[in-house]
Parts: structure tokens; sequence; C-alpha cells
């Protein structure tokens, strides 16, 4: 529990400081990829939340569709 609050935490913290500055509707997917990171952080743990992440945002590239997608 306090190494996924650890691992979460700078998310958190992007969220609020860097993503504010970002202009609104570039994000093809809901949620966005910070708060999909966390999601998947929290749900599966970070040993399998991290890969998890990090193929999230492998997918979010100009070719790719975008679209609702849970952890």
């Amino acid at each position: 529990m306090i190494l996924r609050r650890a691992f979460i935490l700078p998310i958190r913290l992007y969220q609020l400081i860097v993503s504010p500055f970002v202009p609104a509707n570039t994000c093809k997917f809901h949620p966005s990829c910070s708060e999909y990171a966390a999601l998947a952080i929290e749900k599966h743990g970070v040993l399998r939340g991290l890969p998890r992440a990090g193929w999230r945002l492998l997918r979010c590239n100009p070719w790719s569709y975008g679209g609702v997608d849970f952890p």
C-alpha cells in the first residue's frame, strides 16, 4: 500500500503542476495516460501496473485511434 502510494504521488504531482498547461482535448484516450497509470498501479500493484502504464504510453502515438480504455 505504501509502495503504491509512493509510485502514484509523482503522477498526481504531474497532474497538478504540468497537466494544466497542456492544451485541452489533446489526449486520444479516456482516461488520460497519467490517470490510467495511477488507476493501473492502484488496481494491479506496482509490478503489474507499471508495465500496463508503459504499454499505454507506447500506444499513445499519431497512428493510434485512441478511445476508452480502462486498466
